[in-house]
């Protein structure tokens, strides 16, 4: 029994067609079958617009460079919005799992407490041949019960037609700091939230030291739960996922040195993170540095 097949154990609730395609992507690419992701999301266009998210490596401008970046770096996966996943499936059906971001944010109207809209649908995510869905919530958000809402409507149809359902995890509020985002104390429950609705794969932040909530740090203390270095925030944050039976997996972050990436995907590893979903630190990069990178961390991950 391979690792994935170890993984799938735990989602013995889902249909076979979830745990087909949660297959098809655990053994995908060059971290196939062993149990670990690296996957190159590219929503920023989207999220963040189009000139600060490819005006740093222009022909990140071609939808497809996108695509063929995560198929020759080996990839397990490739996740885009609506535009980019058509022209990918297009160009390239069936070569790379495909998630399709369901709903997304832009920053042209900004709010401590976003809600995403709704960009596209289940039926467009089966005629594209989609191994999952993503969606992203927001805990923390004053608009948290409409954005629950939508998740637990789009992933029980999701999950009727057999697509996996991957969940990006974001807290953000007027009520939240700007470090309680990523805290681990609110990253753990960020996790615990998305196991809850149903995420079969779970995206979430790296967690900092920070601790935002004085309840959580009376038990932080009072039982010496360890969170000082990176790999034992990561590791509390994967038991927050049903004690560690979902898949969670962490984001990239803010471009920044190969060097700084590195580390952190080494902390991430040892924390047992169960891998990382790289946008811009690769595709912001020329085409064979962002292979090398993301290489790179696929090494780290296959190592024991």
């Amino acid at each position: 029994m391979n690792k994935s097949e170890q993984i799938l154990q735990w989602y013995k609730h889902e249909n076979p067609g979830v745990r087909a395609n949660l297959r098809r992507i655990l053994d995908h690419g060059a971290l196939g079958g062993k149990g670990k992701l690296v996957i190159l999301p590219v929503d920023q266009g989207f999220e963040h617009g189009p000139i600060r998210s490819f005006g740093p490596n222009p022909p990140g401008f071609n939808p497809l460079y996108h695509v063929e970046l995560a198929i020759d770096a080996g990839c397990n996966a490739y996740a885009a919005p609506l535009g980019f996943i058509e022209m990918a499936a297009s160009e390239y059906p069936g070569v790379i799992p495909l998630i399709l971001k369901i709903n997304n944010n832009d920053v042209l109207f900004k709010s401590k407490d976003p809600i995403p809209a709704v960009t596209a649908s289940i039926e467009n995510a089966l005629e594209l041949g989609c191994a999952a869905v993503g969606f992203t919530v927001y805990p923390g958000s004053a608009m948290r019960k409409q954005n629950f809402e939508e998740l637990t409507v789009i992933a029980r149809e999701a999950k009727k037609h057999g697509l996996a359902v991957v969940v990006w995890s974001y807290p953000r509020g007027s009520n939240l700091t700007k470090d309680g985002e990523t805290g681990v104390d609110i990253a753990c429950y960020a996790a615990q939230i998305a196991a809850q609705m149903g995420a079969d794969i779970i995206k979430v932040k790296p967690p900092t030291g920070h601790i935002e909530l004085e309840d959580n740090r009376k038990i932080i203390e009072s039982e010496n739960i360890p969170i000082t270095s990176l790999a034992e925030r990561v590791a509390l944050v994967v038991k927050s996922a049903f004690d560690g039976k979902r898949i969670t997996i962490f984001s990239g972050g803010e471009a920044k040195e190969t060097s700084l990436i590195l580390e952190e995907i080494q902390q991430i590893h040892k924390g047992g993170g169960f891998g990382s979903i790289v946008g811009r630190n690769a595709f912001q990069r020329p085409k064979a540095e962002a292979i090398k990178l993301l290489r790179s961390i696929q090494g780290i991950y296959a190592s024991p």
